[in-house]
C-alpha cells in the first residue's frame, strides 16, 4: 500500500469513500479508475477496492461499456429520505406558492452543503420556460442565497465556500453576514439574477435561504434593486413566519 494511504479500517476508510463519492459528484457523469486515483492521492488498488464496495451499495455504479464509475442510485433513494424530514422544508412549504403568486417568479429554498448551496424545492412561475433545472447546485458564492449562509456561517463554512470558488473577502464577508437580504446576477447568462433572505431559526441561526428569481432584471441599476427589494419584502415575511416554527420542540 502507498505510504500515502490510511489505515484500511474505521474513519479512514469512511473519509476515503466520500472523497471518492465528491469527486464521483464533480465534472463529467463517469470518470476512469486512474484518474480517481491520481486526483485522490490514493494507490489504485485502494480505490478500486472502496469503489466495489460503494458499487456493492448502489452508491456508485460501472458502466458495463466504458469501466468507468459514477455515482448510484441509492444516493438518490438517501436524499429523498434526508429531505422528507428537513425540518426547513416543512416549515416554508406552506408559503412557498403564496409568495410564488406575490412577486410573480421561480421561488427556491437553498441549503448550504460543503461550500457549495443546494436548491432544495421550488415552485415555478406560470412564464417559467419549459426547460427547468430542478437540481441546481452551484458554488455559495456565486449565489446570493449563498452568500448570505456562508457569511453567516463558521470559519469552516465560509473556508469551504471560498475554495468553491466566487469573489469574496472580508468585508464582503461582514456585510453579507448582517444583510437582511441580498440580490446577485451570476456570472453565467443563462441564470437569472436572484434575490434571496435568510431564513433563521428560534436560535437566530440561518438554516437555509428563501429566494425567489429576476429574470430580465440587473440588481445593480436602479429599477433593478428597486425590484429586488419589492421581492425581498415578500420573502421576509414568509421567513419570518417559517422561521418562527424551527428550533421548537
Amino acid at each position: 500500500m502507498a505510504t500515502n494511504d490510511p489505515g484500511r479500517g474505521g474513519l479512514g476508510t469512511v473519509r476515503n469513500a466520500v472523497q471518492l463519492l465528491e469527486l464521483l459528484a464533480e465534472g463529467p457523469a463517469y470518470h476512469q479508475l486512474t484518474d480517481l486515483a491520481e486526483r485522490s492521492s490514493m494507490s489504485i488498488p485502494t480505490v478500486h477496492r472502496l469503489l466495489r464496495s460503494l458499487v456493492l451499495a448502489d452508491l456508485a455504479v460501472q458502466d458495463p461499456a466504458t469501466s468507468r464509475y459514477g455515482l448510484g442510485p441509492e444516493l438518490s433513494r438517501l436524499s429523498h429520505h434526508y429531505l422528507a424530514r428537513l425540518p426547513l422544508l416543512g416549515a416554508l412549504s406552506p408559503y412557498l406558492s403564496q409568495v410564488r403568486d406575490q412577486v410573480g417568479a421561480t421561488v427556491h429554498v437553498e441549503v448550504l452543503v460543503r461550500g457549495e448551496v443546494v436548491y432544495v424545492d421550488r415552485v415555478d412561475s406560470v412564464a417559467s420556460s419549459p426547460f427547468r433545472e430542478s437540481h441546481r447546485v452551484l458554488p455559495a458564492l456565486t449565489t446570493a442565497g449563498g452568500r448570505l449562509l456562508a457569511a453567516r456561517g463558521d470559519e469552516e463554512a465560509w473556508g469551504l465556500a471560498c475554495a468553491r470558488g466566487g469573489d469574496a473577502d472580508d468585508a464582503s464577508r461582514r456585510a453579507w453576514a448582517t444583510a437582511d437580504w441580498l440580490a446577485h446576477r451570476p456570472a453565467d447568462l443563462t441564470l437569472p439574477a436572484e434575490v434571496a433572505v435568510p431564513v433563521l431559526d428560534a436560535a437566530g441561526a440561518a438554516v437555509g435561504a428563501l429566494a425567489a428569481e429576476l429574470p430580465g432584471t440587473d440588481p445593480a441599476t436602479p429599477e433593478g434593486e428597486a425590484r429586488a427589494a419589492e421581492v425581498a419584502a415578500y420573502l421576509e415575511r414568509a421567513a419570518r413566519a417559517a422561521g418562527r416554527t424551527l428550533g421548537h420542540g
